[in-house]
């Protein structure tokens, strides 16, 4: 009987590791996209039908029991994209591999030294370009609107994606780790009244870019050669290349219970 009771317990254990494991998975899939602001929406829905049943309050769970019934539906529609991209996971038997085990801060340098060498490159030479670096947001909505190109960083390849009068070069780059995503990406523009009127459409996109992500925007100016980066909807012109470097690496590979990336973004506007 004992032995039934254990065989029993291991199968429901096994089976809840299980599904925590498919969940986790689907999650990191969608981290970062628009679906992750439709969850919050769905779970406010639930919520608030699981209160008006518990209130007794026919009305409102009457509607909210409608919203769930058809929610369904509006769920295989809405999460279309995402849903495609879990089953050709499966079909390429990638979506249940382990990450890479390279070293993180290894990475983070050698990405920051490709990009970084690009740019001083390109800004000697007054060549315009637009670089995001992905960090916790995921920036996959973006990547979409591009052409993919799924390369490892190289400051050769970025150069040449944005010599003018290339197909790419009018896009922004995007990078995740040490994987150029895509060229020719589509970036959000900024609203904010407050910009500065010497900055173009490049700074713009950056700076909107930072302000529904925690990206980092790079900027070389076409007119000027001056280098900015893009963070948290602020924006600093005129970068040289070691604060550069120090930024870039300490926003990517930030040191443990480190504040000192916060406190360098601390800039006044007058700096901008």
């Amino acid at each position: 009987m004992g032995s039934i009771e254990y065989g029993n317990l291991l199968r429901y254990v096994i089976d809840i590791l299980l599904v925590t494991y498919i969940i986790y998975k689907l999650l990191m899939l969608i981290r970062g996209t628009r679906a992750v602001q439709l969850l919050k929406g769905i779970l406010v829905i639930v919520i608030t039908w699981l209160l008006s049943s518990y209130f007794e309050l026919t009305t409102l769970h009457f509607l909210m029991s409608q919203a769930v019934t058809f929610g369904v539906l509006a769920l295989v529609i809405i999460f279309q994209p995402e849903l495609r991209r879990a089953l050709e996971q499966l079909g390429r038997g990638r979506f249940f591999s382990r990450s890479s085990s390279i070293d993180e801060e290894e990475i983070a340098r050698r990405t920051v030294q490709e990009i970084v060498k690009s740019v001083t490159y390109m800004a000697k030479r007054r060549i315009g370009a637009l670089i995001v670096v992905e960090r916790e947001t995921g920036l996959n909505d973006y990547v979409e609107t591009g052409i993919q190109i799924n390369g490892k960083v190289s400051s050769e390849l970025l150069i040449n994606i944005f010599i003018p009068n290339t197909p790419l070069h009018d896009g922004a780059v995007i990078i995740r780790k040490e994987t150029i995503l895509a060229a020719g990406c589509y970036l959000p523009l900024s609203e904010n009244p407050f910009i500065s009127k010497e900055l173009g459409t490049r700074h713009r996109a950056a700076i909107g870019m930072s302000e529904v992500s925690d990206g980092l925007s790079i900027v070389v100016s076409e007119e000027t050669g001056q280098v900015s980066l893009a963070m948290n909807g602020e924006v600093r012109r005129n970068i040289q290349e070691e604060q550069l470097t120090e930024l870039l690496f300490e926003s990517l590979h930030p040191p443990v219970k480190s504040k000192s990336i916060v406190s360098r973004w601390q800039w006044r506007r007058k700096d901008g």
